[in-house]
């Protein structure tokens, strides 16, 4: 016997969500009120927001999240907290996020962690409409580590449940015996990091190495750094401050996009957890193989007149994009092709599972590298059985199947997305090549941040026509959540059953 979906039970539990959105509204709103901009963008939101989920949260007393509800809770909470987010930015009223297409396009960039955006001109916005737009990113990095440790990986999302397998995250439910104090355990130390950013940054000010570093620029980039998100209340991102700070930078992008059990265990004392993950050696090692790649591009090419400028933008630029970060410490749209070709590869791989990194993300391309090595041993010795192994552990059949799959789902969404940009771009009279289409659709779907062209480091999204700016946040959202949930809400058969 199936058990139908009850709708009330994700919109009961979506409620709880908007209702405490007001929270961290205030940040922004206090910020406003010591600047004296308008503070009608956030007491509107924060108001309705409340209302709304007030509303929504007495439709059930029932809390029970089987894994229907589950589904449909996972898309719509990353939906409405990006309709919620652009609210800010249409009442502001100021630059191009003025229109509400803009302004879904930069909060589901936002609230996906992605760090697109189409604002042309950074001065027309106020501190306050930048924080909240850094802000949205943090929590939506935040909200990530608990999609991914508690429902993904029980929904077997894309080879999710590995997870439970892989020595880091296999211990999870030995760390506390319950989903909320789990996530607090992880939040602890996502906030810890967060901190620990800001005071490294404004350390490097009051040290005199990067005067250019305020303490709202220091809480603007720790947000969006540990949360490998990107956006920045600075035109040139990273690159307007000192070589120190893109330096300090590098290692909490990484921290970010590494599994948050991991750290956490490590920092309990339990180190040997780095060497028996074969995903953190892999994740490292992708970081490490293609740092010395493009430095010895650039090298070769002579684009930086010292080899420290090289050795920094090559590895900030790497692990900006691996991350999923999308920070910029310079124009890498002038680099040659070969440069900017690695960097275009680096938006597929992704950082380790369990964080709050995007794209396809290291675990599941090692299972594919392992399990394609497998393949091609048996193929020589057909009489052979050699099962797969992560960290030890054996990998169900299901599962690999599962991930081929969620790969091949993801580079199929990839290249329909990058037909469809150039067809409609062509259709408004834009110029797009095919190189700028494929890394603005690559750049979209796994939540990168900047592309190439038009949508370079220092460039913005606001040129694309409103449609294709439309499928960029249909992307976003999908991509974010893993793709099966909302394909999920698609088939009739879930409504039906």
């Amino acid at each position: 016997m199936t058990v139908r979906i009850d709708w009330r039970v994700s919109a009961s539990l979506l409620g709880t969500f908007l209702k405490w959105l007001w929270v961290p509204m205030a940040l922004p709103l206090g910020i406003a009120v010591l600047d004296g901009t308008p503070l009608v963008p956030f007491v509107v939101p924060m108001v309705g927001s409340a209302l709304v989920g007030a509303g929504l949260e007495r439709l059930t007393d029932d809390r029970e999240l089987r894994a229907r509800e589950a589904f449909l809770l996972v898309s719509l909470t990353w939906l409405s907290f990006a309709l919620v987010g652009a609210v800010p930015f249409v009442l502001a009223g100021n630059g191009t996020l003025a229109t509400p297409v803009n302004a879904l396009f930069e909060a589901m960039s936002g609230v996906t962690t992605t760090g697109a955006t189409v604002v042309v001109d950074f001065a027309a916005h106020s501190r306050a409409v930048f924080m909240w737009r850094a802000l949205i990113q943090w929590l939506g990095g935040l909200g990530i580590l608990v999609l991914a440790i508690a429902l993904l990986s029980q929904l077997s999302v894309g080879g999710a449940q590995l997870m439970e397998t892989e020595s880091q995250t296999r211990d999870v439910n030995k760390l506390t015996p319950r989903i909320r104090e789990t996530a607090a355990l992880l939040w602890q130390v996502y906030i810890g990091l967060t901190v620990l950013m800001v005071v490294v940054l404004y350390g490097l000010r009051l040290a005199g190495l990067a005067p250019e570093m305020t303490l709202y620029d220091a809480v603007a980039h720790a947000f969006t750094a540990v949360s490998t998100s990107g956006f920045s209340p600075r035109g040139d991102s990273i690159a307007a401050f000192s070589p120190a700070v893109q330096w300090v930078t590098i290692p909490f992008m990484a921290a970010g996009a590494t599994n948050f059990v991991l750290i956490y265990l490590v920092l309990q004392g339990d180190y040997g957890r780095l060497r028996e993950s074969d995903e953190f050696r892999f994740y490292l090692g992708i970081l490490v193989a293609f740092a010395l790649a493009v430095a010895a591009v650039l090298a070769v090419d002579g684009q930086f007149t010292s080899g420290e400028a090289t050795a920094r933008h090559a590895t900030f630029q790497v692990v900006s994009i691996v991350t999923t970060t999308g920070y910029a410490s310079t124009d890498f749209n002038l680099w040659s092709s070969a440069a900017k070709h690695l960097l275009f590869v680096c938006m597929f791989i992704g950082g380790m599972a369990g964080s709050t990194t995007c794209s396809v993300k290291t675990l599941r391309w090692l299972v594919v590298l392992k399990s394609f090595r497998r393949d091609l041993f048996v193929a020589s010795s057909p009489n052979a059985v050699r099962p797969v192994r992560l960290s030890g552990n054996v990998i169900s059949e299901d599962t690999i199947r599962d991930i081929y799959a969620y790969t091949l789902v993801s580079l199929v969404f990839f290249i329909v997305a990058t037909v469809v940009v150039v067809v409609d771009a062509a259709r408004a009279g834009v110029a797009v090549t095919e190189f700028e289409a494929m890394g603005a659709a690559a750049s979209t779907f796994f939540n990168v941040g900047p592309a190439f062209g038009i949508a370079g480091p220092f460039a913005s999204y606001e040129p694309f026509p409103r449609s294709t700016k439309l499928l960029m946040t249909f992307l976003m959202w999908i991509g974010r959540i893993e793709i099966v949930p909302v394909l999920v809400l698609l088939t009739p058969s879930y409504w039906r059953s």
